[in-house]
């Protein structure tokens, strides 16, 4: 199980980073300002730094380069700055990826699972990318493609998402209202219909019989549920 370190002083933000990751798998801390949050990001114990930018006591841009003098492990930044320059300093301070708030979760989910893969394979941790394996379906989640029946499938990033988060979190009845909010952000501007449009798009993409679903089933008065 790997370990993750949230610094975010939203709190809400943080408990939705910590309840997406956890549903994947993953073991998460939460600390809400910046020297606290360095000191836990020194002990060594976590192999990746989600990190925002805007904290209490230290800033994030301190936190990466304090923690850029003693440690490799990948950090992101998730932040409300979306200027080219708050990005360009991120970066420089040893950050590997920057997302801007708001944000979709699954993406954040993908690029945690790219950065770990890469780091992995780096320093000898890893020989191969993580892959998910569902019957003749096949996802890389450090190169994004899928592949059905072995031959490569493509999607829109919102496809992709969708079907990413059915695949990670098998056998588990998610409403229109989860997904949307899961996928699209509950910021967003939109309405869960769109979910049933993806999941129609997905289907025949992936499926035998876009009619008789063997993957994702419909569970009617409730929402989808994705047969591993």
């Amino acid at each position: 199980m790997k370990n993750v370190l949230i610094i975010e002083d939203d709190l809400n933000i943080a408990e939705m980073e910590r309840d997406y990751l956890q549903l994947n798998g993953y073991k998460v801390e939460i600390s809400q300002e910046g020297v606290a949050g360095l000191k836990k990001a020194l002990s060594g114990i976590y192999d990746i730094l989600i990190v925002d930018l805007m904290l209490p006591q230290k800033d994030g841009f301190e936190i990466i380069k304090e923690v850029r003098k003693k440690l490799e492990i990948p950090v992101i930044v998730v932040s409300a700055r979306s200027e080219d320059i708050d990005k360009i300093r991120g970066l420089d301070s040893g950050a590997d990826d920057y997302l801007t708030k708001p944000f979709s979760p699954a993406e954040l989910m993908a690029r945690i699972k790219s950065h770990l893969t890469r780091y992995e394979r780096l320093t000898g941790k890893a020989t191969a990318a993580e892959v998910i394996n569902r019957g003749g379906l096949e996802i890389n989640t450090a190169s994004h493609q899928v592949y059905v029946n072995g031959k490569e499938v493509s999607f829109t990033t919102k496809e992709y998402e969708l079907l990413l988060f059915f695949a990670a979190n098998p056998n588990i009845v998610f409403t229109k209202e989860h997904l949307f909010n899961t996928i699209w952000g509950e910021d967003c501007y939109g309405d869960p219909a769109t979910v049933a449009v993806h999941v129609q798009k997905v289907r025949k993409k992936i499926e035998r019989d876009s009619a008789n679903p063997a993957y994702i089933e419909t569970i009617w008065g409730t929402g989808y549920r994705f047969n591993a």
